[in-house]
């Protein structure tokens, strides 16, 4: 009933902005209208986008599993208010796995907000972010999922992601030797994960996070985007690194994953994750590449009289390398190899390898594209599980 009622009035909403506006209808992809308000002191893109996913997957000694969804479903809208300096961008999701994990710490509701930020441009290459959205975090993970070269992200960034939360940012950048751009991005959060509403449970979040351009900036932002359907004429390389320090963290990925509870509240911790990562493109190939490592001052939570509670922060690391070739009729072949390895001594968790082999079909770029790919995840010493996975994406 909550969700129907969000959705009402967000439909409401659009009405009455598209009532008393002129609207200008870009091109596909690019939104489903633009509003401009009659004193140019406010704009409103408003644009949506919908991932139907199906999914089969076989184990040697199991019956098959198949599974068909709608992956993700967003709205989205984004604009200036006052000063063209001053953007926004709000996004919802709507779909099952989009809203899921309803917990205590999120009042018990839907956790539909994605993206809820300010970015305001107050000085020459400064921008000072408030809000909640991703963090600076491993590069496949700031890729948005409507971007992505493969059906989905990797293992590696299932195991050690940081997402999205609740802050500040401050980013910077500047170039040297006429083309060499250097980025820096400055993050204070929460600490706890998107739409905590519970307070601050532990510590607060510190992560910071440097970008190496040396042949210039890629066309379209490519660096943070799947395949290189620009069709680099030079070639260009994003080198970057990411620290990040989850002071007296609660939960078992930092602020992702469950909570740690104790017989005397929350197991606090401090959790170290280190992300570096690159990205290459030139004429239809691309390359990315990227390791993540995570500790913990003291993984495993104990109750007061220093029992276990069987909570265990998930400590260990992981490579993921990914390429793959556009050809000139928009079709591109990627090849994938991951690898997880969290400390089986803590975790109990054995390696992880997954090898991925996929097709695209790029019709208007990643705004309307069918992409399939088949995956054999080798969890040794159980059986290899074989995904096979097929998804439309369609973007206005």
């Amino acid at each position: 009933m909550k969700l129907k009622n969000t959705l009402l009035v967000l439909f409401t909403f659009t009405m009455v902005i598209v009532s008393a506006q002129e609207t200008n209808a870009p091109k596909f992809g690019k939104g489903i209208f633009n509003l401009v308000g009659k004193d140019s002191t406010w704009s409103m893109n408003i644009g949506a986008r919908v991932q139907f996913l199906g999914t089969s997957i076989w184990e040697e000694g199991e019956s098959n599993q198949t599974n068909l969804l709608v992956r993700r479903a967003r709205l989205k809208f984004d604009g200036f208010a006052f000063s063209p300096k001053l953007k926004y961008k709000l996004e919802l999701g709507l779909a099952n796995r989009d809203i899921s994990g309803t917990s205590v710490y999120t009042g018990n509701t839907p956790r539909i907000i994605m993206d809820a930020v300010m970015k305001y441009n107050f000085a020459k290459n400064l921008e000072f972010w408030f809000g909640q959205t991703k963090l600076p975090g491993n590069r496949e993970r700031v890729i948005s999922s409507a971007d992505l070269q493969l059906v989905d992200r990797s293992i590696l960034n299932a195991r050690f992601n940081i997402d999205r939360d609740m802050g500040v940012q401050l980013r910077h950048h500047f170039t040297i030797a006429d083309q060499f751009v250097i980025r820096e991005i400055l993050s204070i959060s929460q600490g706890e994960g998107r739409n905590v509403v519970t307070g601050n449970e532990g510590g607060f979040q510190y992560t910071g996070r440097v970008e190496l351009l040396p042949f210039g900036n890629f066309s379209s932002k490519g660096d943070y985007s799947g395949s290189d359907l620009k069709r680099e004429p030079k070639p260009k390389l994003s080198i970057a690194a990411t620290y990040n320090l989850n002071n007296n963290a609660v939960r078992v990925r930092g602020n992702q994953g469950s909570y740690m509870t104790t017989d005397y509240g929350l197991y606090e911790t401090n959790i170290n994750d280190v992300f570096v990562d690159a990205m290459f493109k030139y004429k239809g190939f691309s390359f990315m590449g990227e390791y993540a490592n995570r500790d913990a001052k003291n993984p495993i939570a104990t109750n007061s009289d220093g029992s276990e509670t069987g909570d265990i922060v998930q400590v260990g690391h992981g490579y993921n390398l990914q390429s793959g070739y556009l050809f000139k009729n928009n079709w591109e072949v990627t090849g994938r190899y991951s690898n997880v390895k969290l400390d089986q001594a803590i975790t109990g968790k054995v390696p992880e390898n997954q090898y991925t082999l996929g097709v695209s079909k790029f019709i208007v770029g990643h705004k309307l594209k069918v992409q399939t790919d088949v995956s054999v995840l080798d969890i040794n010493p159980a059986n290899d599980i074989i995904m096979w996975r097929l998804q439309f994406d369609i973007h206005f």
